[in-house]
């Protein structure tokens, strides 16, 4: 008789028994990532456009990663007259998502598999079209993974350097059949908590622009740091496909 073997794959949920004693550090597995996600009001909520996550311990991106999957499945299936609206609506179901995560080294894991899947799946579309992906499409991408991961300590709601935890809100201003304006709006994890309302465009000022907020793209393609005080500026409408321009205009 032919012996069949059965390889098991066994699932890390610990790097090691120091972080798991020093931060409490432990994965959730897969399947239980997805028995979480498959609860009706949460799946409804994972093939909504414009229905926002936030992962307050992110780890290296679990429930993230499941939750841009079912995103962009769904985007697959009902935006995807062509390739331009794929763009265009991936793009705003990959700025809905948000995670926190207090160890570097997961943040940045965090940053790349998110992007993995990004690419995988806008690859795979592209295909069907017989075109490339888009460099500024990737980069708009890495942009908003950059800035919707931080790496930081949720419950002090502050970055390693001391300074507060900034996300950005990528509010929608004018949705056309094929494509989509931004305009992206600067917000500290305080003022999010207590729903304060700022003006559309306005950046968090007192803080440099390249804080130590992670962003794991910027080691491959480093950003010229802005060295005018930041809040003279505020981020104006454009294509969600040039967010990665970073435009910006002064205050009048």
């Amino acid at each position: 008789m032919n012996r069949v073997e059965k390889v098991i794959e066994i699932e890390q949920i610990i790097k090691s028994k120091l972080r798991v004693q020093k931060h409490g550090e432990v994965f959730t597995p897969k399947n239980i990532v997805k028995k979480m996600l498959d609860v009706e009001e949460v799946n409804n909520a994972c093939n909504e456009l414009e229905s926002t996550f936030l992962e307050p311990a992110a780890g290296e991106g679990a429930f993230l990663k499941e939750i841009i999957s079912r995103k962009l499945k769904m985007i697959e299936e009902k935006y995807n007259d062509d390739l331009i609206m794929y763009e265009n609506y991936s793009l705003f179901a990959l700025s809905t998502i948000y995670g926190i995560e207090l160890l570097e080294d997961n943040a940045q894991a965090c940053s790349l598999n998110i992007f993995q899947i990004y690419y995988e799946f806008y690859n795979k579309v592209a295909s069907k079209y017989n075109e490339k992906v888009k460099r500024k499409v990737l980069d708009s991408a890495k942009l908003i993974i950059s800035v919707n991961i931080a790496q930081g300590d949720f419950l002090t709601q502050k970055s390693p350097n001391g300074q507060a935890i900034v996300f950005s809100e990528w509010k929608c201003v004018n949705r056309k059949k094929s494509k989509i304006r931004v305009i992206r709006t600067e917000f500290t994890l305080d003022e999010i908590s207590n729903h304060i309302k700022k003006t559309d465009g306005e950046m968090v000022s007192g803080l440099k622009k390249n804080n130590e907020q992670i962003d794991i793209f910027e080691l491959l393609e480093p950003v010229e740091e802005v060295k005018a005080d930041i809040s003279e500026f505020k981020f104006i409408e454009v294509n969600i496909t040039d967010v990665y321009k970073e435009e910006m205009e002064i205050y009048d």
